[in-house]
């Protein structure tokens, strides 16, 4: 009869604790998402030419032909294709002497092979003596150092959010490549292998290879890029297709006029006076039309000459002033010009451009008839002539009239004189009397001039920009430097037909006499719909296009003639990203600034008031300098 062994209670117990702890823990473990948990979509079919990704279909390709000469950048139209696409270059450097070993069987065979075709009296082959021409000299390179030779991969992944999609980009990039003698297959029934090679993993599954020596190797390098990069110019911000450098000469295009189009708040104003900072270190000299005081820290900053206009202010413009041109042929039309010009800038002044904006059933001043029209004209010759002033160039050194001299001639003229003269009187002994109506007393000479508008009257603003507008252009052409004019809040001129043909008639002749305009608007919509506003967008060889409210895109898109990966991304660009358009080139581009130019021109309102009180400490963070295009710039 066998013994019944005692269990110990105590150790029964610890043992079910154990079993306890472990089945816990491997719950625990179980229910732990891994990294790659994170990273790996959540399905993948393999078919036999492209594979599903979730809900995205791909495909991958490998290079098989390349033509016998290649040139450098050949890559870069596709790294900069505007479509999501994966590329995996292999390099694998091959020992010389098992090259000159092969190149040196390869030229005994070529040359035998054309000495059989001469006993058999065959026609001489002309590619076989390409080959051995080419042969000899790599050989020769590689003798001495000056070559290298390798083997080459070239695979690359496309995506589609549809098999259709998937199609149309793989036929553009096909094409792109075949345009070059570059040619490309699908890896059929080896997808799996193809994203495995482009995939960050370091892997090469293909082994489809193509010998290459140095310099062709060097034509592969996926970091160069013809698009917008110059040896001169300003850096403007980062190509965001491929991390290069946007390095460009305005001036270098068909005309050195650019448009700047965003919504409040996207960096636009920012963007401008990073380019004229830049730009003046070059040696070109800045006008600048302020009209919300935008830019005083910066011009202080560089002792810029800052100019005020308000009816306070003791800065007076003359309208009548004509420029002092060294042309001849200039000189004889100086006169001639500036009486077109103010007949422009009097419409508005009295009220005419008003009227039509307004719609004309609403306006409470009518515009100008074809004889006031007239009568306005006289009255301007008699003025200038009053003053010793004709279209002899000789005269055009007397001191010129001002609008009190025009307004007294009209009061005393027949006609619709003295009818006109009422409608210019708030500027000459009126509530607008002063600014515009005395001798000029500006006399700049400085690389950096602000205009600044902010504290004139919302009925003022448009005349003094058009006669800002024209002193600029009178100093421009009298004394012809690289010069670069921007006119911020556009908008406020386009409202206007006489201000807008002017600043239109400004794009047109600009450059000329090498000024280059730059024209900044957030009422896109309203700019673009003017027959004018669209006239001076063609006139601009380059264009920005930052981020913009959902209303403008469809806009923009029509005008640009954007890809619908362009559309979708216009309204939706983090602050300081956007469209970078020259000539033909166009680039999604960053906006980068060095933290002193973002503590000169940042106009985000917490970060001036850190640097009005001196605490801007990198260390701290006061003022957040890796990121200052923050919202509210």
């Amino acid at each position: 009869m066998a013994k019944q062994k005692k269990i110990d209670p105590v150790l029964l117990a610890q043992q079910q604790q154990v079993r306890e702890q472990q089945e816990v823990q491997a719950a625990f473990q179980k229910g732990i998402t891994a990294l790659r948990d994170f990273i790996a979509p959540s399905s993948l079919e393999f078919k036999g030419n492209l594979f599903q990704l979730g809900t995205r279909f791909a495909r991958t390709y490998y290079v098989y032909g390349y033509p016998r000469q290649i040139f450098t950048g050949w890559l870069g139209s596709m790294i900069n294709l505007d479509e999501i696409v994966d590329i995996s270059l292999m390099v694998y450097p091959v020992r010389s002497e098992i090259v000159l070993d092969n190149l040196r069987k390869k030229v005994t065979q070529l040359e035998a092979g054309i000495q059989i075709d001469a006993e058999k009296g065959r026609v001489r082959d002309p590619g076989k003596q390409a080959q051995i021409l080419d042969a000899e000299e790599m050989r020769d390179k590689l003798q001495v150092g000056e070559e290298r030779f390798f083997r080459f991969g070239f695979y690359f992944t496309l995506y589609g959010n549809s098999e259709e999609e998937l199609e149309f980009v793989s036929n553009k990039v096909e094409s792109l490549l075949g345009q070059q003698l570059v040619y490309s297959k699908p890896a059929t029934a080896q997808q799996e292998q193809g994203l495995n090679s482009t995939i960050p993993q370091f892997a090469d599954q293909l082994k489809i290879y193509r010998n290459m020596n140095t310099g062709a190797l060097s034509t592969t390098f996926p970091f160069t890029s013809a698009d917008l990069s110059d040896d001169k110019g300003i850096l403007y911000g980062i190509n965001m297709h491929n991390s290069g450098l946007v390095i460009f000469d305005r001036f270098s295009l068909e005309n050195g006029n650019s448009v700047v189009f965003a919504k409040s708040g996207a960096g636009k104003s920012f963007t401008v006076k990073l380019e004229a900072l830049r730009s003046l270190m070059m040696g070109t000299e800045i006008f600048i039309i302020d009209p919300e005081n935008e830019y005083q820290r910066m011009c202080d900053a560089v002792g810029g000459a800052y100019v005020r206009l308000s009816l306070n202010s003791a800065t007076r413009i003359n309208p009548f002033d004509l420029p002092q041109v060294v042309d001849s042929e200039e000189a004889d039309n100086a006169l001639r010009s500036n009486l077109i010009t103010l007949h422009g800038l009097l419409r508005l002044m009295m009220g005419g451009a008003q009227a039509q904006m307004q719609g004309g059933g609403m306006a409470t001043v009518p515009a100008m008839t074809p004889v006031e029209e007239a009568d306005l004209d006289a009255a301007l010759i008699e003025t200038y002539a009053k003053a010793g002033i004709t279209n002899d160039p000789l005269t055009h050194g007397s001191p010129p009239p001002t609008i009190a001299d025009l307004y007294n001639t009209l009061l005393h003229m027949g006609g619709t004189g003295p009818q006109l003269s009422q409608r210019l009187r708030k500027y000459t002994t009126g509530t607008f009397a002063g600014i515009f109506s005395q001798p000029s007393n500006v006399s700049v000479n400085n690389p950096l001039v602000v205009f600044n508008i902010r504290d004139l009257e919302d009925e003022l603003r448009p005349v003094a920009m058009y006669i800002v507008l024209n002193y600029i252009w009178n100093k421009t052409k009298s004394d012809q430097k690289r010069r670069i004019l921007i006119v911020d809040e556009a908008w406020q001129l386009m409202k206007y037909e006489d201000s807008a043909n002017f600043l239109f008639s400004l794009a047109k002749r600009a450059r000329k006499y090498n000024l280059g305009i730059t024209t900044i608007t957030q009422d896109v919509e309203d700019f673009i719909g003017s027959r004018m506003g669209r006239a001076i967008v063609a006139n601009a060889s380059m264009q920005l296009l930052l981020k913009q409210s959902s209303s403008a895109v469809d806009v923009l898109a029509d005008v640009f003639k954007l890809t619908s990966e362009e559309r979708k991304r216009l309204s939706q660009f983090p602050v300081g990203q956007g469209l970078f358009f020259a000539g033909q080139n166009h680039v999604h581009i960053q906006i980068v600034p060095s933290p002193t130019e973002a503590s000169l021109i940042t106009t985000n309102p917490g970060e001036v008031q850190a640097i009005k009180q001196g605490e801007i400490n990198a260390g701290q963070g006061s003022i957040d300098l890796q990121n200052p295009l923050a919202p509210g710039v």
